[in-house]
């Protein structure tokens, strides 16, 4: 059997498929529909410092191909996640990718202070949800402000740290580069793209702030497009994100750089889609002769460019 394990720095994943925050809970709601010990690891849906209730709804509206979401990151908070969240995923015997957003530098690097690196595998900080009024939503359009973030969080945090993007900037890997200078350990790309949807009934759109974050199939060229722009700037490794639904779509992103890859949205509609992905793979490696991703990377660099 081929061997599907990744890397991501100093880490060590089972598989290459991680299940992306915001669309699995915190790692248990989707069980037993779809149990996290299927993916290499989850990350969890961002947690604040303190409790949010969200935007008003409705919060999602789908589109021909894919999904509008305006949820407003409402979670439990720091203390109930502490309290309750964490202790139930390692009683599971599970550590997660914990998903932070905070209003300051200062008040990331409280809350990576408050998570024992023992607990759980990285921190992934979120400073670009477009649907919050303020905190994470200005953060990640601005290299010097996420740079001082990474640098903040990797004071006070001795694990992994992962930076991740939007794609609502002019040069991504711009960003990318100042993450990995302030010390992330790795980026993941991308977040959602604005977007807005209109209800022809009213003229206006069905969300209460207007514009909501694009996800789904419609966004996968533009996440290839990303992680490959950031693997020709930084060397630090790389999580795409971004429309990813079958064997095909990871295979893709490996191939334009990135070390593994977040599936989402994808996962509304079909719980049974992780474990075809990972069959998928296996076949793929094995068609090709392969035991590794990494001999399959070696093919792809001495197949001849056009």
């Amino acid at each position: 059997m081929p061997d599907l394990s990744v890397h991501v720095g100093g880490l060590t994943l089972a598989n290459p498929l991680l299940a992306a925050s915001g669309c699995f809970g915190y790692g248990l709601d989707c069980d037993p529909l779809i149990a996290p010990e299927i993916f290499g690891a989850v990350v969890t849906k961002t947690v604040t410092p303190e409790p949010r209730r969200g935007n008003t709804p409705p919060r999602l509206a789908e589109t021909p191909a894919g999904l509008l979401n305006s949820i407003g990151l409402e979670n439990v908070g720091l203390a109930a996640f502490l309290d309750e969240k964490l202790p139930a995923l390692g009683a599971r015997g599970l550590r997660p990718v914990v998903s932070i957003a905070a209003g300051s530098p200062p008040a990331f690097a409280a809350m990576a202070g408050a998570l024992d690196p023992a607990a759980i595998l990285a921190l992934e900080l979120n400073l670009s949800c477009p649907n919050v009024a303020a905190g994470g939503a200005n953060f990640a359009t601005d290299p010097a402000a996420v740079a001082a973030i990474t640098r903040a969080v990797r004071s006070a945090f001795d694990g992994p740290v992962w930076v991740k993007l939007t794609p609502n900037v002019t040069d991504i890997a711009e960003v990318a580069a100042a993450a990995a200078r302030a010390g992330a350990d790795a980026v993941c790309a991308i977040n959602t793209l604005l977007g807005m949807d209109i209800d022809l009934e009213t003229g206006k759109s069905p969300f209460a702030r207007v514009t909501a974050g694009l996800s789904g199939p419609a966004v996968l060229p533009v996440a290839l497009a990303a992680v490959w722009r950031i693997r020709q700037r930084v060397d630090v490794p790389v999580l795409g994100i971004g429309g990813a639904a079958s064997a095909a779509d990871v295979l893709k992103f490996l191939a334009a750089g990135a070390d593994a890859v977040q599936v989402g949205t994808a996962l509304f509609g079909d719980p049974g889609l992780p474990r075809r992905i990972l069959a998928g793979l296996e076949a793929e490696l094995d068609r090709r002769g392969c035991t590794s991703f990494a001999d399959l990377r070696a093919l792809w660099r001495a197949a001849p460019a056009g």
